[in-house]
């Protein structure tokens, strides 16, 4: 080989070299040695081959043999081990040389470095498959795998894994490692994220990156757990590098491992904010996807439990798009398209007028609120409420947004509560009255006993021979205020107990309460209860239905009373007192001397059916409470500092307004005061028919 042609050789851009035409290399020129660190002797012949890698010598054999059979040219790519036992990419290049006659007298060939562009190709297309699993909805461990995959084929002579953080971030998660032995990953997983852990907690933690050289000198963690275990592995180098959000949010660390001390060069360093920036991405859609998940079963789970579902409706085509929930809830096939007319067939037909106005509000494109109701094939009734939002689409249509609620349930129990309380109160009220039997009698019998006595005296007198017409007269007078002793009984007897509606007017509570206390008064002697009136001075009046208050006041007083029913070591002293309570309401209470509660229990004594007495119902403070309420007031109960409690309610002077279902406060009861108002005006007939 002449000495121009070696310069030119020797100069040319690439591992050149020549062969024999059976393929034994017989020259190499000084950048294939420098490259592979050999002399010419040691890769001449076939002895080049121990330079290629062991995967992928047997594809470049086929392709050289290949060549040597057909005498074309060919080419192929490898890779060659450097001096430094690194691979690195090359294309080779290799065609015949003929001589004079034509024949095949060798071959020469080139090999290009193009690990450069190898790298940048593998780099695309594992960016691209990571990023399309993403976009597919991939699980997120098979997405770090494959990342973890391709930092390992662009990275050569490394093992990579990808740690996350738990949801508070406070320890560190599995998150890929396909190249790194379990038993080294379980070192590292469960850590808490501090940076004496290990590099990759101290890594999320400082949100920095983290690089340990060497780890047989490294001295800023134990020497046990993860480095001992490295080491033994035959790791020398751990570069920890964060993996955040878009929002800088550490969401884990991707760490590679050399086993050989190594620092990362400026194209390592470009490298890994390559991948940590893909592995941000995928974690990040992967978390989104799972809380979307989560959030749309959740969604579901909470429309089905609450019977609500959604539609849309395209007003201009009459186009309706129903939820699966809302065929349910109307009982009807989803593959059946929805219309109009499909929904008037269960539109309920007294309903049907109010849904056509509801139609005639949807042209107008105004948001409403509309009840109505479903009448199904086996003739059982739905109550639906529909919220319904319109709004105009790009196109101008106008288009609604709607929830569909199935409350059914909801109505039914309202109705059924209505009428337990309407039940409770009347009750409440005729059991009262049992109780008052024998109170009224004896304030019905004394009168009615007076009349009869004094018309059998009056007769007498004028019967006297001369007649007593004087005191006759007064006898009569006698037997007249009688007479109207027992009509204002009976007047009273009727007022609480008979059939009538609430009566919003003023209310004198002194005054009505002197109306019950009257009531009460015989029970009360009988029962040696020491009466005691504080009624305030000048009380404003209050704004309600006199009736349901005095009942309230009548249930305080017989509890009061039954409390003290056992008591015999101390005056059975019961305290009425009235007296204007701050902001402009006006306070009764009833304080006795009686067994008490326990503090604890001083609500539970206002839910229906809890009661402490042994006879008791447990439904006149639970009614009670309802009426106050309803009177924009509270009534509650606290024990005394010595025995006994009192109970106490608190109502508006003058409310912002009473509510119509005060009304429901009183109900159907015995019309006991007309047989009363009977008896007494027979009585005052006798008088005077005599």
């Amino acid at each position: 080989m002449d000495s121009r042609f070696c310069r030119v050789v020797e100069t040319l851009p690439g591992l050149v070299w020549t062969s024999l035409p059976d393929g034994q290399v017989d020259f190499l020129n000084q950048r294939w040695r420098d490259y592979t660190g050999l002399s010419a002797g040691e890769t001449t012949g076939w002895d080049w081959q121990t330079t290629v890698h062991p995967d992928d010598l047997p594809h470049l054999r086929e392709r050289w043999d290949a060549c040597l059979a057909s005498g074309v040219p060919g080419e192929a790519q490898a890779r060659l081990r450097r001096f430094d036992g690194a691979y690195r990419w090359f294309l080779l290049r290799a065609s015949p040389s003929a001589d004079a006659a034509g024949d095949i007298a060798g071959w020469c060939g080139v090999a290009v470095d193009i690990e450069d562009r190898v790298r940048a190709e593998t780099l695309l297309a594992g960016e691209r498959r990571v990023l399309e699993m993403a976009a597919s909805g991939q699980p997120m461990a098979a997405m770090l795998d494959a990342l973890c995959r391709l930092v390992e084929a662009t990275i050569g002579g490394c093992r990579c894994g990808v740690v996350l953080l738990d949801a508070r971030g406070a320890r560190l998660e599995h998150g890929a490692a396909p190249g790194l032995p379990e038993h080294f990953v379980t070192t590292i997983i469960g850590r808490p994220v501090t940076a004496d852990a290990d590099p990759c907690a101290m890594a999320a933690r400082l949100d920095q990156q983290v690089i340990v050289a060497d780890l047989a000198s490294e001295t800023r963690w134990p020497a046990d757990g993860w480095r001992q275990t490295g080491l033994e592995l035959g790791l020398r180098a751990c570069w920890a590098t964060p993996i955040a959000s878009i929002h800088r949010k550490v969401l884990g660390v991707l760490a590679i491992h050399h086993h050989a001390p190594r620092t990362p060069a400026a194209s390592d360093q470009a490298l890994m904010e390559q991948f940590t920036r893909i592995a941000g991405i995928a974690i990040e859609r992967a978390q989104n996807d799972a809380a979307l998940k989560r959030s749309e079963a959740f969604l579901a789970e909470t429309r089905r439990l609450s019977s609500t579902g959604g539609f849309s409706k395209r007003v201009a085509t009459g186009e309706i798009t129903w939820s699966e929930e809302i065929y349910r809830i109307f009982e009807l096939d989803p593959a059946v398209p929805v219309t109009l007319d499909l929904i008037l067939t269960r539109v309920h037909p007294e309903d049907l007028p109010s849904f056509q106005d509801m139609l005639e509000r949807q042209r107008r494109g105004s948001d409403y609120e509309h009840d109505y109701r479903l009448l199904m094939p086996d003739r059982s009734v739905k109550y639906l409420h529909v919220v319904a939002h319109a709004n105009r689409g790009e196109d101008g249509e106008l288009e609604y947004i709607a929830a569909v609620q199935d409350v059914t349930q909801r109505r039914l129990a309202e109705d059924a509560l209505a009428k337990a309380r309407s039940e409770l109160t009347r009750v409440a009220r005729v059991s009262s009255l049992g109780a008052l039997t024998a109170s009224i009698a004896h304030e019905v019998n004394q009168p009615l006993s007076g009349i009869i006595t004094n018309a059998g005296t009056c007769l007498r007198m004028l019967a006297a021979d001369p007649p007593n017409v004087d005191g006759a007269r007064e006898t009569a007078r006698r037997t007249i205020r009688d007479g109207n002793r027992a009509s204002d009984v009976i007047t009273r007897l009727r007022a609480l107990f008979g059939k009538k509606d609430a009566t919003i007017e003023p209310v004198d509570l002194n005054e009505a309460t002197s109306e019950v206390i009257a009531l009460s008064l015989s029970e009360l002697q009988r029962n040696r209860v020491i009466l005691r009136q504080e009624l305030a001075d000048d009380l404003p009046r209050v704004i309600g239905d006199r009736v349901q208050l005095q009942q309230v006041v009548l249930n305080l007083l017989r509890n009061a009373m039954d409390s003290m029913s056992g008591v015999a070591d101390r005056p059975r002293l019961l305290v009425v007192r009235t007296e204007p309570d701050q902001d402009d309401h006006v306070r009764l209470t009833v304080r006795d001397a009686g067994v008490g509660f326990d503090p604890q229990d001083a609500e539970r004594l206002f839910d229906a059916f809890y009661t402490t007495k042994s006879g008791g119902m447990g439904i006149g403070l639970s009614v009670s409470r309802s009426i106050i309420e309803r009177h924009h007031g509270r009534l509650w109960a606290v024990a005394n500092d010595g025995p006994g409690a009192a109970f106490a309610f608190s109502i508006p002077e003058r409310p912002g307004g009473i509510s119509h279902a005060l009304a429901g406060g009183v109900t159907d009861a015995p019309d006991l005061g007309a047989i009363w108002t009977s008896a007494v005006t027979d009585a005052r007939n006798v008088i005077g028919t005599t």
